[in-house]
C-alpha cells in the first residue's frame, strides 16, 4: 500500500531539483552504486564516514555492527554536508547490516533537518535485499517523503548502469 507522503514524494520528484548523494560504504559495492547515482542525476556527493573506522576483517566488521545495532550507537562522522539546506533531494545509500542501516547512517540522518526534502533509500545487499532499512530510515525522519528505494545485490555488475537508469526514471528523478 503507497502511504500520502510517499505519493506526495514520487509528485515533486518529477520537478528538476538539486539532488546530494549521500552514502556510507564498508566494502566498496556501496560507493560504486553512489557514483553511478550521482553520474546519472548529476548531483553531489557525499561520504558518510565514521570517526573511527570498521575493522578491515570481515567478521570484525560484523561483530562491531551488530554491537553497535544493539546499543543503537551514533559513531561520530569524519564530516558534515555544508549547506545541507540546498538540497531538496537527498539519496541515502548504504550496506544492508543486520536487515538494517549501519549506525553511522543513523548519525548522519539525526544530524540533518529533512523537512521539504525527499529521501530516495539505496542499499547494496549480500542477499538480505532491502529487509527493514527503509522502515528505520523512515522512524528516524517521520514525515518526510520517501521515493521508491532499490537494492542491488554485491555491486549491481554489469547490469548496475542499465538498472539505476531503470530505477531513476522509475522515481521520475531522471526521465531519459
Amino acid at each position: 500500500m503507497t502511504n500520502s507522503i510517499d505519493v506526495q514524494a514520487q509528485e515533486a520528484a518529477n520537478k528538476p531539483q538539486k539532488i546530494l548523494v549521500a552514502y556510507f560504504s564498508w566494502s566498496g559495492n556501496t560507493t560504486r552504486i553512489a557514483n553511478v547515482i550521482r553520474q546519472q542525476t548529476g548531483g553531489d556527493i557525499f561520504e558518510i564516514v565514521p570517526q573511527t573506522p570498521y575493522p578491515k576483517d570481515y567478521n570484525e566488521c560484523l561483530d562491531v555492527a551488530r554491537k553497535e545495532k544493539k546499543e543503537q550507537a551514533r559513531p561520530p562522522l569524519k564530516a558534515k554536508v555544508e549547506n545541507m539546506e540546498q538540497y531538496e533531494v537527498v539519496f541515502v545509500g548504504y550496506p544492508n547490516w543486520w536487515s538494517s542501516i549501519p549506525m553511522p547512517v543513523a548519525t548522519f540522518m539525526e544530524a540533518y533537518d529533512f523537512k521539504g526534502k525527499i529521501i530516495v533509500p539505496f542499499c547494496s545487499h549480500g542477499g538480505g535485499g532491502l529487509a527493514q532499512t527503509v522502515t528505520d530510515l523512515k522512524k528516524l525522519c517521520p514525515n518526510v517523503p520517501f521515493v521508491k528505494p532499490i537494492a542491488i545485490a554485491g555491486n549491481g555488475r554489469n547490469s548496475l548502469s542499465s538498472d539505476i537508469k531503470k530505477w531513476l526514471q522509475e522515481t521520475g528523478i531522471v526521465k531519459q
